[in-house]
């Protein structure tokens, strides 16, 4: 069995290895995309302005309506299309322009990630204390001030745990990426399976490989966590 996961030509494990890469790669890259445009349509729902309002509401709905693998697949095609029909109607000699899987990866993943980020963290936003927000007015902050000293803080410590949840979704939904040829750990194994005929064997590999990182990642995010809140008594 440890012969199918060496390197060269007879094994699998170079392969494999690269397919984590990749996935990985996609998720840190996601993370900080779908990140802002979360924090943008947290502020679009908490906005005062009506259209603003209805945008980020209207957002966060028909996002989180959608199965994760039908926006992949509408970014992936429908996206690419229209790309080129932008590219050909302003440049008629450029050619046509491929979206690579990765991008289209980064795009669906980021627009998932991003529709429900934005209700943590509107969520977390509503839950900061007036009170301290009215101290750093009554002894003369600006808003800038309030926002980085003051909001800020309390935002963060609020919305690590629904972000640190949003985080482990994230790095397990990449094996979506697998159905738009992308080269991630899971088309890797489903390649190793079809030349192998040992389903078993792959996948439980897979497996384990998703199930260590997501403990690494939830080791990490309880000392994030532990950090956040560090002077804050437990009740």
């Amino acid at each position: 069995m440890l012969e199918l996961f060496s390197y060269g030509p007879l094994g699998w494990g170079d392969e494999i290895l690269s397919g984590l890469w990749v996935t990985l790669c996609l998720a840190v890259t996601t993370l900080p995309v779908g990140l802002l445009l979360g924090f943008a349509v947290a502020g679009c729902s908490l906005s005062q302005n009506r259209i603003g309002r209805a945008i980020g509401v209207g957002y966060t709905t028909l996002m989180r309506g959608l199965p994760e693998i039908l926006t992949l697949f509408i970014v992936y095609n429908g996206f690419g299309l229209l790309l080129n029909h932008v590219v050909t109607s302003l440049f008629p000699d450029f050619g046509r322009v491929e979206l690579s899987p990765f991008a289209a990866g980064v795009v669906a993943l980021s627009m998932v990630f991003a529709a429900f980020a934005a209700e943590v963290l509107r969520g977390a936003f509503l839950a900061i204390p007036k009170g301290e927000v009215m101290a750093g007015q009554a002894i003369g902050m600006t808003p800038r001030q309030i926002f980085w000293r003051i909001k800020l803080p309390l935002l963060w410590r609020f919305a690590l745990p629904g972000l640190g949840n949003l985080w482990l979704n994230l790095l397990k939904d990449t094996a979506l990426v697998s159905v738009i040829a992308l080269d991630d750990l899971m088309r890797a194994s489903k390649v190793a399976v079809g030349v192998t005929k040992q389903p078993f064997t792959f996948y439980l590999v897979a497996c384990l490989l998703y199930w260590v990182f997501c403990l690494l990642s939830e080791l990490v995010l309880e000392q994030m966590e532990k950090r956040a809140n560090r002077g804050v008594r437990s009740v």
